[in-house]
């Protein structure tokens, strides 16, 4: 049918042992594969000849299928659906209404036109929207001049600011450039990857939406969305960014005054965001940063959550029962520093986005205050506990000292 690649992980692992107790995030696999505790390993029984013999007997039992439809390698095999033919009376009554005429059909191509892949074709960036962006800023990028830039933006643009942050960090390393140095304001509907990679220094503000996996790797840069100003819907109750928003950040700011999709802040691990609600799985593996979610969130929320802080504003005290509680606890919104940093990030994402939201929070922040409930994981906490007990100085026992014969 067209496949040329093929999974069996799932039984390669349980050929070496495995027995699907899934929990390979909590390090305590049973068979001793996906753990690190020494007492654990201990137990692990995979040899290299059973996967080996796993191979060969996988194999084995594809040849005489082979043999029987006339190929001597896998790579022969693919695409040639002249080679299926359908049941002619299928029994099952469904089965009896399935036409396959499609699935089947022989593409349009020359016979000796290859069926698998051959070789990797070059992504063309002609086209690449930063191209644009690159040739009105003229050499700011090398000099760290401050520069503004205004553009259009369609869905068919994606990973804009993508290339200019590699061009950045050739030039400066990962260091970037100084604080909106290059800010660039987009109006209109953003492909994948907005803002992916971006590096420290570059704004990019939109007005109006994107698709999936904005910020994917975000390296320092800042990112600002919201919708256009002349919108008839209310901002707090639309999706705004897709899903997979911030998927394996390491540093930057996002603020966007919407809804985000599933999976947001997915293996965060330092960047700063403000959402106004999130589907379900939200900062899941996440293991540093911020996140700060004005609204509401999906269903298992927080999974597999081992190391930064979410707060979530559960006006409607439904949080508990959405939040995957394995590996996090949640606490009331009390310590000083927490609650500054919370209302600094909000007042933030209302500068930026003008989010109607924001701003009643913030103007009636002491009753809002106690509706915040801070996301915290277990053994981060511990670990935060640790450090701040090694910094504090140590008591130094009483001294003795010999005053006139005796001891004081």
């Amino acid at each position: 049918l067209g496949a040329e690649e093929f999974g069996v992980a799932t039984a390669a692992l349980i050929v070496e042992g495995c027995v699907m107790l899934r929990k390979c995030h909590l390090n305590t696999c049973s068979v001793g594969i996906a753990t690190q505790d020494p007492e654990l390993r201990a137990r692990f029984a995979g040899r290299v000849e059973h996967l080996v013999n796993f191979f060969l007997l996988l194999a084995e039992g594809v040849r005489p299928y082979m043999a029987r439809l006339g190929f001597r390698t896998i790579d022969a095999m693919v695409g040639r659906v002249d080679r299926l033919r359908p049941l002619s009376r299928a029994e099952h009554w469904k089965a009896q209404k399935l036409d396959l005429a499609m699935l089947l059909a022989e593409p349009a191509a020359a016979a000796n036109s290859p069926r698998c892949f051959a070789k990797a074709r070059p992504w063309p960036l002609e086209d690449h929207i930063d191209h644009v962006i690159l040739s009105r800023i003229g050499d700011a990028l090398r000099t760290a001049h401050p520069v503004e830039v205004n553009l259009p933006i369609a869905n068919c643009h994606r990973a804009a600011g993508a290339l200019i942050s590699g061009m950045i960090a050739r030039e400066h390393g990962a260091k970037g450039l100084p604080r909106d140095t290059l800010q660039v304001r987009f109006r209109g509907s953003a492909g994948q990857s907005f803002g992916a990679f971006l590096a420290p220094g570059v704004t990019l503000e939109l007005e109006g939406e994107a698709n999936d996996y904005v910020g994917k790797g975000l390296s320092g840069g800042k990112l600002i969305i919201y919708p256009p100003r002349d919108c008839r819907f209310v901002p707090a109750e639309n999706i705004i960014i897709g899903n997979t928003v911030l998927y394996g950040a390491t540093s930057g700011e996002l603020y966007a005054a919407g809804l985000a999709g599933e999976r947001f802040a997915v293996r965060n691990s330092g960047a700063r965001a403000v959402i106004e609600g999130v589907g379900d799985h939200g900062c899941e593996y996440m293991t540093g940063g911020v996140v700060v979610v004005l609204g509401r969130t999906g269903r298992n929320f927080a999974a597999g959550m081992s190391g930064g802080v979410a707060y979530v504003f559960d006006r409607e005290q439904q949080f508990r029962k959405k939040c995957n509680l394995a590996m996090v606890e949640l606490e009331e919104l009390v310590d000083e520093s927490a609650i500054w940093l919370v209302y600094g990030m909000i007042e933030d994402h209302v500068r930026y986005t003008g989010s109607a939201v924001g701003r009643r929070i913030l103007d009636n922040w002491e009753l809002m205050l106690t509706h915040f409930v801070r996301v915290m994981p277990r053994d981060y906490k511990r670990v935060l506990q640790a450090r701040r007990a090694a910094q504090r100085p140590a008591q130094r026992p009483p001294q003795l000292a010999v005053v006139d014969g005796g001891l004081k």
